[in-house]
């Protein structure tokens, strides 16, 4: 937004569906009423109509620019009644600031109505555009008054007050939305009554019920112009953290906590030593460079002529092995074609132990001139800088020097990065018209058959194609119809066209093509309007055909849809493509990489030295964001010490860590040669359902990679993690909302369509990252996205094997307790049991009691077998033991296969896709089993929590309710009508969903 211009919201209120209805004769008149930042509005009442239609706007102005993603926008629905009488409540809908669109990239959206408490009875949607706009400042805005939002801006000079300083309450409402009785009323009302009104508003406003709001808003029509006086001081603005990397994180989260503080990770001691620019008296021209000496230390800056470096050195105090510092200048002489002559102008030096300590948020030391002390005769050389002892908090630390990561290279730099917003881009093919086939090759050769034509569509390297159609040439009014969607993945910033062919499949000949703007195409969000159709024209080949018949299509991009760029078990953002459709996060997940330990070399001696070396780093991932650290050169046992922060949108996501060996910074012989990969050492996932809130975990997790020489410890990572939550109801409402967004539900993908997406999305990421400075190598982000976790493997067959196997064993573990009932092994539990038996044939109405209160206090007495922290990678439950050479040798093989015979290699491809699916399905049994297993091992110990209130609660109802009530009741739900039935999943359906199978804990 332009300096010193204005921000309006525009809020469309176009029309409500199947509204509840309120008035007693099936119908309801309803009204709006918009609350935004202070500012209210109401729409017109249309009289009995459960589906009205509104299309008005409501405009609002946005006070503080920087702040309006934390607000909400409010919608309040009433039935409007008669005068004396109170409105009734019909629904409401609370949309977050962070979702609205700038105007021209709106769209209708369908909001669901929601209750305002438990017992309120709403059904039905409202539809709605959201925007804001940005106005540029005036010359005459300093002096412009804040007048009403949709009215025209006022002469220069008509008020000097401020516009930011008018309340929101004095805006005047349009007069379009006035009553004709409440407009005749304020014609006619004297200035005492408006005093009078004004001095009993409190009172009027506490005595009026929630659903009255007539009283509301002739309040917000009636208040009196503030009278002129001194211009009040203006407001201060929020207090925000500091802004992320994505999009969607730039919004300030409403915590308590600074996401960087940096309290999960130990301050370490860093000497500072920034040189900005030196004078001399020697030639301007002759280039002079700075040198900086601490012990072993010794590094210079750039040379330059004109003495101005601006350059800051960081050195780890811990590896200091000296107590002064020296810094000195140097002048080089050349004389033609001989070696240049370094000539020293003179140094400083600095006691370490009278250098001053700095630790933010003070501001940064300003550097000082001081005189270079030399042994020259010519005083007067000077040298600008500053010495500082500070942390790696300090923000100098970034760009600095830094003597443990290898110094300026730019492949050793900690960065963040964001993953490309991806989008599902649908093309629909309907059917072509006025075709013009182009002549055969070879006219006396006849066709093996009639033409048959299919549509391919292309975009950035992904080439789809519909069925074969074919064309009945004896009849000129048949035209081919498929009726077919081709679904490609498209990522911001989008590619410039979408190539659309016709192909004659017979011959393989191109009919006609063309090429659709990827900026011209409609963009969708729901299901409920199809996107508008079009017609383009062929172009035929440039000789004797320029126009080959037009193709009937529709094309839009799908914002409703998640774009899946990685495992789905392992998935740590489920948030639809649209921004509009995004809501406010949850909570903050903050960690900090401390540090690794017994690290295995993973150069050789000969590039590393005696023992070989490694250059670790780590790579986390959560969400769109990827953040590195920096790289510690030649250490077995780094420690790296960086803290990072995420929004949480979904507590039901996973947390990926990996570590990587760094071969990228050190320089390749050879220009031809491809750049050297870095070499992964191990990976950690952390699911923050595991995870108790506000709670800071640290541990310290096993790094095993699994090589074709079998499974090996390359040593372990330190971690601290603590996920903060402001709003306990907030965190337990995502357990019963369902896991990805809407469209994946009403209009679901095929399971083979969404697994070539997800890997024509990771192709897509990896690609973009590969591209960024430094770059995020394509196998670092295929092994952070788990690219092969779908591929055949004996051992991860094996591992879901003995998943399925143990998930089973529980059955076989009851049915033994069952026969062993029945063989009075245990004598007293048996008897129990005969009890038991005897109260439920005598008294069946506490079946259902007493095993909803056994399951509750099963569990309660398991809480003290819960885990008490974030579990890592499991080699025994990845069957890394049991795995053979053979084994080993076949899931690093190459795919396809590398087998030199062609029928054998067809064969074991196919064998390796079957079983593949046999494999994904396998795992998705287990993982049932294992969420059962969950619900009672307090693994997630909110949704325990949840289902143990469940219990005791079902206990109570079930015992007081007659069990044959309760019989009817479910029956006559299970058998009601479709009118009452929803298009999404239930709660329980969600909520067993979201509970965390072992999947993400397979290597």
């Amino acid at each position: 937004m332009a300096e010193g211009g204005s921000r309006r919201l525009v809020v469309e209120i176009c029309n409500a569906r199947n509204l509840m209805p309120k008035d007693g004769q099936g119908t309801a008149s309803a009204y709006v009423i918009v609350d935004f930042d202070g500012q209210r509005r109401r729409t017109k009442t249309r009289f009995r109509d459960l589906n009205p239609q509104w299309d008005e706007k409501l405009e609002f102005l946005v006070h503080d620019t920087e702040s309006m993603a934390g607000d909400t926008l409010e919608l309040n629905v009433y039935n409007d009644k008669k005068a004396g009488k109170r409105s009734t409540f019909l629904g409401k809908v609370k949309i977050s600031g962070a979702s609205f669109a700038k105007a021209g990239s709106e769209t209708l959206i369908y909001y669901p109505l929601e209750k305002r408490s438990v017992f309120s009875q709403v059904k039905g949607e409202i539809g709605l555009r959201v925007s804001y706009i940005d106005e540029a400042p005036t010359p005459a805005s300093d002096a412009a008054p804040a007048e009403e939002v949709k009215s025209e801006a006022a002469p220069v000079g008509e008020d000097k007050k401020p516009a930011e300083d008018k309340k929101p309450d004095e805006e005047k409402k349009p007069e379009d939305e006035k009553k004709p009785e409440e407009a005749k009323t304020e014609e006619n009302t004297s200035a005492s009554k408006e005093e009078k009104k004004q001095d009993d508003k409190t009172k009027s406003k506490e005595d009026a019920p929630a659903g009255n709001d007539e009283a509301k808003a002739k309040d917000d029509k009636q208040k009196p112009s503030p009278s002129p006086g001194p211009t009040p001081p203006p407001t201060p603005a929020k207090d925000s953290h500091p802004s992320s990397l994505s999009d969607l994180e730039i919004r300030p989260f409403v915590g308590e906590r600074a996401s960087s503080s940096y309290d999960l990770v130990d301050r370490v001691p860093y000497l500072f030593v920034r040189v900005l620019k030196a004078k001399h008296r020697g030639d301007a021209d002759r280039p002079v460079y700075a040198q900086v000496v601490i012990g072993s230390h010794t590094v210079r800056t750039r040379t330059v002529r004109s003495t101005d470096w601006d350059q800051v050195f960081a050195f780890h105090k811990e590896s200091l092995n000296s107590t002064a510092l020296e810094v000195s200048v140097y002048e080089e002489k050349r004389d033609g074609d001989k070696p240049a002559e370094e000539v020293i102008l003179g140094s400083v030096s600095f006691d370490l132990q009278e250098i001053p300590k700095r630790s933010p948020p003070d501001s940064p030391l300003a550097p000082q001139w001081y005189t270079l002390d030399s042994s020259s005769s010519e005083p007067g050389n000077d040298v600008m800088l500053a010495v500082w002892v500070g942390t790696q908090v300090d923000e100098a630390f970034q760009e600095a020097w830094q003597s443990d990561s290898g110094g300026l290279n730019v492949h050793t730099r900690s960065k963040a990065y964001l993953s490309p917003k991806l989008w599902y881009l649908r093309l629909t093919v309907i059917q072509t018209q006025d075709l013009h086939l182009p002549p055969a090759a070879d006219p006396k050769l006849p066709r093996p058959s009639g033409p048959e034509l299919i549509i391919k569509g292309q975009l950035s390297g992904q080439v789809f194609r519909t069925s074969r159609v074919p064309l009945i040439t004896s009849s000129s009014s048949a035209n081919p119809t498929w009726n077919e969607d081709l679904v490609f993945v498209a990522a911001e910033p989008f590619e410039p066209f979408l190539t659309v062919v016709l192909e004659d499949a017979t011959v393989g000949q191109p009919v006609g093509h063309t090429k659709v703007p990827l900026s011209t195409i409609h963009r969708r969000l729901d299901d409920r309007a199809e996107p508008p159709a079009r017609w383009l024209n062929l172009a035929g080949d440039e000789e004797g055909r320029p126009y080959a018949g037009r193709l009937h299509v529709r094309v839009c991009l799908e914002g409703g849809y998640h774009v899946l760029d990685e495992a789905a078990h392992v998935a740590s953002d489920v948030r639809a493509a649209s921004k509009q459709l995004c809501k406010p996060p949850i909570g903050l997940l903050e960690v900090g990489v401390r540090g690794a330990t017994n690290l295995v070399p993973m150069k050789p001696a000969a590039q590393g030295g005696a023992s070989g070396s490694t250059d670790a780093y780590v790579v986390l991932k959560y969400g769109p964001k990827w953040a590195r650290t920096r790289t510690i050169i030649d250490q077995f046992n780094p420690r790296w010490n960086e803290q990072y922060a995420w929004d949480v949108f979904d507590p039901c996501t996973v947390l990926t860590i990996g570590v990587f060996d760094n071969s990228r910074f050190r320089p390749v012989e050879g220009d031809n040669k491809p750049p050297p990969k870095d070499t992964r050492i191990g990976k950690v996932r952390i699911r923050l359902s595991t995870l108790d809130t506000n709670r800071v975990y640290m541990n310290s997790y096993a790094l095993t990679a699994v090589q074709p020489a079998g499974a090996k410890k390359m040593g372990e990572i330190e971690l601290a993690i603590r996920f903060s939550c402001p709003s306990w109801l907030s965190l337990l409402h995502t357990y019963g909302s369902p896991m990805l967004p809407r469209m994946h539900y009403v209009r679901p993908l095929g399971p083979m369509q969404q697994d070539a997406l997800r890997h024509t999305a990771m192709r897509l990421v990896a690609a973009r990252l590969t591209r960024s400075e430094p770059p995020l190598g394509p196998e670092v982000v295929h092994h952070m996205l788990d690219t092969d976790a779908h591929t055949w493997s004996v051992r991860r067959s094996r591992a879901n094997w003995a998943r399925v196997v143990g998930a089973l064993s529980r059955a076989a573990t009851a049915a033994r307790w069952a026969h062993g009932v029945c063989t009075w092994a245990h004598p007293t539990t048996t008897v129990l049991v005969h009890v038991l038996l005897a109260a439920a044939v005598l008294c069946p109405q506490v079946i259902l009691p007493t095993a909803a209160i056994y399951l509750f206090l099963v569990l309660i007495w398991r809480y003290r077998a819960r885990p008490r922290g974030p579990a890592g990678m499991d080699p025994r439950l990845s069957q890394v033991d049991a795995v053979g050479p053979d084994e080993l040798d076949e899931e690093f093989d190459v795919f396809p296969s590398s087998r030199p015979a062609d029928v054998v290699r067809q064969r074991y491809d196919r064998l390796r896709a079957l079983a593949g699916r046999a494999q994904t399905l396998l795992g998705d049994v287990a993982a049932q089993g294992e969420r059962m297993e969950a619900l009672l091992g307090w693994r997630d110990p909110r949704a325990t929590g949840i289902f143990a209130g469940f219990c005791l609660l079902s206990s109570i109802v079930l015992y007081m309710v007659p069990f044959r009530v309760l019989v009817l009741m479910a029956g006559f739900y299970y058998l009601r009508h479709p009118r009452f039935r929803g298009d999404m999943p239930s709660f329980g359906f969600n909520f067993f969903r979201r509970l965390p199978p072992m999947s993400d804990r397979i290597l």
